[in-house]
């Protein structure tokens, strides 16, 4: 208990410390959303990996290898990565080009201030919420566990230094913690790695008591089977706007490409040690084990304290920098979208930083609520996945490339592509409701833009080749000041 006591007491003093000295140091909301658009490679490289190694890797993806196999790595990791990868390669220079937000930033500037309701909506309240949640719950196990708190307490405990880090610092204390937090992850997961291999008797031991279909690739269905899951999983990531904050945060267009490349091939590698570690565990832990607790029978019932507190550590960095990306990115949605964009555009930068932080409270608020109520938060974030995908996909390779989207396609898009794919399970069928859902949106969108016209609030860009207005002026202002001060 003492090691556990002093590597979480000595943990978060560190981040409350860097908390508090952003807290003196940031001050605009540019700076607390975006991080001022000026971080370096070394910063967002680590910031990536904390945030994509987060609960669902220590805790859910142990537990997937412990009932699934390894199949599991190629069914939800590879295809988050590879279409991550995608973004990074093929938008990250047009999208920090236009110098914005969020996603729905950018619908709104392309499409009109309706369009940006619908993504902004998603992002902040259908997508932010229940992954916070899922934060704060893993986060109050870990002290049932270590510390024996009660779950409800720790729910509450969890809640207030989530909270507290977070609305000190912003998205740049968040960024920084990241890049230190992300060297804890990874000698974590390592130590929890070689401690399974120990207990299950080694590798060619644990190879031959293992069955050939928890140690296969394509699993027990085959490709096709794993086929399905990246293609319903793997979309999500190409508008899953915590990697777009981290383009917009990059210092440059490069480095956004660079950072992003490294941080991603770096999470791969990771990815794939708590799946090994749950095919390992079925070696020496009870099969009628819950997969959401085999990561902490491994680490605190079998690994001395002074090294299980590391792998302990790791966690909680994992489940804090995961929990402050997600509620960042949700507030961002409420502070930029909501309030500057349609509540108060004139607003200066004592309101929009007062803004920022309420935000981030009311994110944090509704995250909580949920943690306390909603029983299967896991579904929640399933269904959460497959919505903003469908619904945000179609529309967002339309405002890259096809200066004919309109806005009143894009919002009719949005809208039944939803419908669609909330209602699909109804009809019974095999058919995953991604694709139909896609499908929809798809013949939505051409449909309709070639039988209306543009509005005139929209900026009939092709955004891959050329710049919103924002840009432009963003630009224009950024030289200004350059020619300013010197």
């Amino acid at each position: 208990m003492a090691w556990y006591l002093t590597y979480t007491i000595a943990y978060f003093i560190f981040m409350f410390a860097v908390g508090i000295y952003y807290f003196t140091k940031v001050k605009t909301s540019d700076e607390y959303l975006i991080a001022g658009w000026n971080m370096g490679f070394w910063n967002i490289t680590g910031t990536i990996i904390s945030t994509n190694a987060g609960a669902a890797v220590f805790i859910g993806y142990v537990g997937m290898g412990f009932t699934m196999g390894m199949s599991g790595y190629f069914k939800f990791a590879v295809p988050s990565v590879l279409f991550s990868m995608i973004l990074v390669v093929l938008f990250s220079k047009p999208l920090r080009r236009q110098r914005l937000y969020t996603i729905a930033d950018l619908f709104s500037e392309r499409f009109g201030k309706k369009a940006g309701l619908l993504p902004s909506i998603f992002s902040a309240f259908v997508y932010s919420v229940p992954t916070t949640a899922l934060q704060i719950v893993g986060m109050s196990t870990i002290f049932n566990i270590v510390f024996d708190t009660p779950l409800n307490y720790g729910i509450t405990l969890s809640f207030f230094l989530i909270l507290g880090f977070t609305i000190l610092g912003g998205l740049v204390a968040t960024i920084v913690t990241d890049a230190v937090q992300s060297i804890i992850v990874i000698v974590g997961i390592i130590l929890l790695s070689l401690a399974a291999v120990n207990f299950g008797g080694g590798l060619d031991q644990i190879i031959e008591s293992t069955p050939a279909s928890y140690l296969s690739p394509l699993g027990p269905d085959g490709l096709s089977d794993v086929l399905i899951f990246a293609f319903t999983v793997g979309p999500f990531y190409i508008v899953w706007q915590s990697t777009w904050q981290r383009i917009f945060a990059s210092r440059t267009e490069e480095i956004a490409i660079r950072a992003g490349l490294a941080g991603f091939g770096i999470y791969l590698v990771i990815a794939i040690l708590p799946v090994i570690i749950g095919v390992i565990a079925r070696q020496f832990v009870p099969l009628d084990t819950s997969p959401d607790l085999v990561f902490s029978y491994v680490t605190v019932e079998l690994m001395h304290p002074a090294i299980g507190g590391i792998v302990v550590m790791g966690l909680l960095s994992a489940l804090m920098t995961g929990a402050d990306s997600f509620i960042l990115q949700g507030s961002s949605n409420l502070a930029q979208d909501f309030y500057h964009r349609l509540v108060n555009p004139h607003a200066n930068k004592k309101q929009k930083m007062f803004a920022a932080r309420l935000s981030v409270l009311l994110i944090s608020l509704l995250a909580v609520v949920v943690a306390y109520l909603v029983t299967d938060i896991i579904s929640m974030y399933q269904w959460a996945l497959r919505i903003t995908a469908t619904t945000l996909l179609i529309p967002f390779i339309a405002v890259m490339f096809w200066r004919r989207a309109t806005g009143t396609a894009c919002l009719l898009s949005m809208s039944l592509s939803a419908i669609t794919t909330i209602l699909w399970p109804i009809l019974g069928t095999n058919i995953d409701p991604v694709f139909p859902g896609f499908f929809v949106s798809l013949t939505t969108l051409i449909g309709v833009s070639l039988v209306t016209d543009h509005a005139e609030d929209e900026s009939v860009k092709a955004i891959y080749w050329e710049n919103l207005p924002t840009a432009i002026s963003r630009q224009r202002s950024d030289a200004k000041l350059s020619d300013e001060h010197s």
